[in-house]
């Protein structure tokens, strides 16, 4: 891929672990001038734990930490990097409660522009640079950083005004969630009953119960996990409860508790 001429800048990429560190490498193959922090030691190259040195690097940010406090520690309280000397851009790209993402543009320097760019396809997509972005912010400040979404992915959805990108992405997660949830409760079922359960699944794949955890179920890294706060089953919970940070007033949210619920009861399936 050709370095755009557009996108010059440094570029820093905070949180690098299942995620960011593919992200980073997707970026660093694609001719980008990008290093990588984090707290704690990855396999990653360009990586640094040196926050300082971090800091007098970056002029666009890209981070990809787990969760708001991680967000709050990177960007304002630990390493602080919202106030780097020459940040220009933050892009957030973790997944996180929609209110807490627009409330962001009244705690960064407002000469720093911002981006929402959650992305989905779990880790084997960032390892292939075939993430789906769900782009948020003003259009033109998302055009000139498209040559860094097209080094780290391949399907780009432009959802409006900053923090719809992560509107947008909390409401797919809570489909997610609930596929999740119920193809696994799906799963346990047809044990008792003493059906194969890969023959279920190829039928529910061509049929009307067809869904993303079911079609992919071999292949998504954590199908058959059971719950556990720091893997992928954990973060579904915390992404079903964004969406219930930013649910409408008096909205009825029964359901998507139910759904978490559910998915923190699970238990490893062998």
């Amino acid at each position: 891929m050709t370095l755009s001429p557009a996108v010059t800048a440094r570029i820093g990429v905070a949180g690098c672990g299942r995620m960011g560190g593919p992200m980073l490498d997707a970026l660093r193959a694609a001719g980008f001038d990008a290093i990588g922090f984090d707290v704690v030691s990855t396999p990653y190259e360009g990586v640094t734990s040196d926050a300082a040195a971090f800091r007098a690097h970056v002029e666009i940010l890209i981070a990809v930490v787990r969760d708001i406090e991680q967000t709050d520690a990177a960007l304002f309280e630990t390493q602080g990097f919202a106030t780097a000397p020459n940040l220009k851009q933050i892009i957030v790209c973790s997944t996180l409660s929609p209110r807490y993402v627009r409330a962001l543009r009244d705690r960064v320097p407002p000469h720093v522009s911002l981006i929402d760019a959650p992305m989905s396809g779990a880790q084997n997509a960032a390892q292939n640079a075939s993430l789906s972005f769900m782009l948020g912010g003003n259009r033109a400040e998302l055009d000139a950083a498209q040559p860094l979404f097209n080094a780290m992915g391949k399907h780009f959805h432009h959802m409006g005004k900053f923090g719809n990108g992560m509107q947008a992405k909390v409401l797919n997660n809570l489909l997610a969630a609930s596929h999740t949830a119920m193809t696994r409760l799906v799963l346990d079922w047809a044990d008792d009953a003493g059906l194969d359960s890969n023959k279920l699944l190829d039928l529910i794949h061509t049929s009307s119960g067809q869904n993303w955890l079911a079609s992919g179920f071999n292949e998504i890294e954590f199908a058959k996990h059971g719950h556990a706060p720091d893997n992928s089953i954990g973060i579904l919970v915390k992404d079903v409860q964004s969406a219930l940070d930013a649910a409408p007033e008096g909205a009825d949210t029964t359901l998507p508790e139910t759904v978490q619920a559910r998915i923190r009861a699970l238990t490893s399936r062998n």
